[in-house]
């Protein structure tokens, strides 16, 4: 039986207060977060299990390993570019030596469930599952404990929020409700993860990958990347931050790496944009946290 919401007081979603106007490091005007979700073939299962046996429909996953990702890795060493990379423990296991590939680079990975499932509310031991299982598999195959964490669907809950935050893991990059980092408050009123929030703009899966789901069209080249240019110049003028939701599927495609790499650039060309990992800006975000508590 669905839950009565229409029966409880209207409140907002996100009990948490507004995010600070914490100064990012070295006089930078904004931050740049280049992060890639690395589904490989688990999206296509979450999304229909019997994509087990539709090889044509898998392929799409597996582009990432054979084209995709060797291509932005050589992108962003060319540019010395530090990126997140946002993994399922289904990609760790089925493509364990690309997965290695990515930390040879010098880039951080992170946490995106197991068989990149949906959180659901009430489903708990489902998300304890997808947590540890993707937990092992990291720690199993590149000997990693990651810090970051992106929620598959980028869909979040209360009870993974107080999970996460019992993992020890230090930050989460799913919401779509702030341009400023902030702390969750968790539903029993401890302090949560830090959350560098997502502006679904960036989220090039629309732009790019929509024919399979969709009858929508595949938007041009010079169309996304004014959409992206325009998003980064208002967030830059408003001091936020950027964290993008790339797909290897789609921006490790030839059309998607144009769009990506002439993004890049384009950032690298303001001196005041500072380009970080989800870690770094995580990090950043806690030190600023505690020098404001010690003074207070």
């Amino acid at each position: 039986m669905a839950d009565d919401y229409t029966a409880r007081k209207p409140a907002a979603a996100n009990q948490a207060p507004p995010a600070p106007e914490f100064p990012w490091p070295d006089g930078h005007r904004c931050a740049l977060m280049p992060a890639f979700d690395v589904d490989g073939e688990s999206i296509w299962l979450a999304f229909d299990a019997l994509s087990e046996r539709r090889l044509v429909t898998r392929s799409y996953g597996g582009y990432e390993a054979r084209v995709g990702i060797p291509k932005i890795l050589e992108a962003l060493a060319d540019r010395e570019i530090k990126a997140t990379f946002f993994v399922t423990g289904w990609a760790l296991d089925a493509h364990p030596a690309l997965c290695e590939s990515i930390v040879q680079g010098g880039h951080e990975v992170a946490h995106h469930g197991y068989w990149h499932k949906r959180p659901e509310p009430g489903q708990l031991a489902a998300m304890q599952d997808e947590v540890e299982q993707g937990l092992d598999a990291m720690q199993r195959i590149l000997g990693v404990k990651p810090v970051g964490y992106r929620a598959p669907y980028g869909e979040s809950v209360a009870e993974l929020l107080t999970l996460l935050t019992d993992c020890g893991f230090v930050y989460s990059s799913s919401w779509r409700d702030d341009i400023r980092p902030y702390r969750h408050v968790l539903e029993d009123g401890r302090s949560g993860v830090i959350e560098i929030p997502v502006n679904f703009s960036f989220d090039d899966w629309g732009y790019g990958l929509t024919h399979r789901h969709s009858p929508r069209t595949l938007m041009p080249r010079g169309h996304v990347v004014s959409i992206w240019k325009d998003e980064l110049a208002q967030t830059r003028e408003w001091g936020g931050v950027v964290s993008m939701v790339m797909h290897p599927q789609v921006s490790g495609r030839p059309k998607g790496f144009m769009i990506m790499t002439e993004f890049l650039d384009h950032a690298r060309s303001h001196d005041d944009i500072w380009i970080a990992t989800g870690a770094e800006i995580a990090a950043h975000y806690a030190a600023c946290e505690r020098q404001t508590q010690s003074t207070d």
